[in-house]
């Protein structure tokens, strides 16, 4: 089926919209690619377009039983991804403002030369703090406090190759955020 045919009268919907468990997971699957399209066509940063469309089928799927059948179910469930999206966008936006606030502060609180390095050093922090706690954690006792491999294994209680793949995942994931920052 389609999903440009969905519509009241598709059993897939009657069945979803009844709390059918099934036709639920069978809807949903069946909205994904169309979901997907619409969030990278609203959100600005392709980084966040996974997030956005998992908050919006989440929400279509909340929203279920509140749908009517007045209209097609496909306009309903792009109004949903619209809102979604919005938000979204309107999330990340004050998130930046707030970011910007906060070096603004930060470069005011800094000296000359110390601009920089200042900046910098607040640029990392932000950058740690996105990062998952394994990999942040290897990273910062590795690289700021100058544990070696076999020490971080001891401390953090994994094996020695896992430690070098947080390591290795961690610096691949940091410069992936600073690319995407800039």
């Amino acid at each position: 089926m389609a999903t440009a045919k969905l519509g009241v009268e598709a059993p897939r919907v009657r069945d979803a919209t009844g709390g059918n468990p099934a036709a639920v997971g069978a809807l949903l699957a069946e909205l994904m690619p169309r979901v997907r399209t619409r969030v990278r066509c609203l959100v600005h940063r392709d980084s966040e377009v996974d997030d956005v469309t998992q908050e919006a089928l989440v929400a279509i799927f909340r929203g279920l039983r509140s749908y009517r059948g007045e209209g097609a179910f496909v306009s309903w469930a792009d109004q949903v991804v619209r809102r979604v999206s919005f938000a979204a966008s309107r999330r990340a936006r004050i998130e930046r403002r707030r970011r910007d606030e906060v070096c603004a502060q930060v470069l005011e609180s800094c000296e000359g030369a110390e601009q920089e390095d200042c900046l910098l050093r607040r640029r990392v922090e932000l950058l740690l703090k996105r990062l998952p706690d394994e990999q942040r954690r290897a990273l910062v006792l590795h690289h700021l406090q100058g544990m070696s491999v076999p020490e971080l294994a001891d401390a953090l209680a994994v094996p020695f190759e896992t430690v070098r793949s947080r390591l290795r995942l961690g610096r691949a994931h940091l410069r992936s955020l600073a690319c995407v920052d800039q």
